[in-house]
């Protein structure tokens, strides 16, 4: 049974800092592409950042500088930390870990960013 379960959610103001991980049971961790996606209300679901299994990583412009993820293959985790956070950050983020078509999703923890 794959699980991705992520933490680390919560209630920040702007400016301030979160990381959030993910823990992955039931794959090969180390053979997945990982991402963090996020969505906020009333909006598509949008890619936030990409780590390959050879580590390239890619993020949205918007997080560029202020978002940084990262993999632990050893601990089958991945985290993003996010610094320099805005209200428009504010959204559920999801990890999800991806291996050609298929993808499987996490349930999701919410940020809140306050002004």
């Amino acid at each position: 049974q794959v699980q991705l379960v992520e933490s680390g959610g919560g209630l920040v103001q702007a400016g301030g800092s979160l990381r959030l991980s993910c823990a992955a049971s039931g794959i090969s961790f180390s053979i997945y592409n990982m991402g963090w996606y996020r969505q906020a209300p009333g909006k598509q679901r949008e890619l936030v950042a990409l780590i390959t299994t050879g580590r390239w990583t890619n993020y949205v412009d918007s997080v560029k500088g202020r978002f940084t993820i990262s993999r632990d293959n050893a601990k089958n985790t991945v985290d993003l930390q996010m610094n320099s956070l805005k209200p428009e950050d504010t959204a559920v983020y999801y990890c999800a870990a991806s291996r050609g078509s298929l993808t499987y999703w996490g349930q999701g923890t919410q940020v809140t960013v306050s002004s």
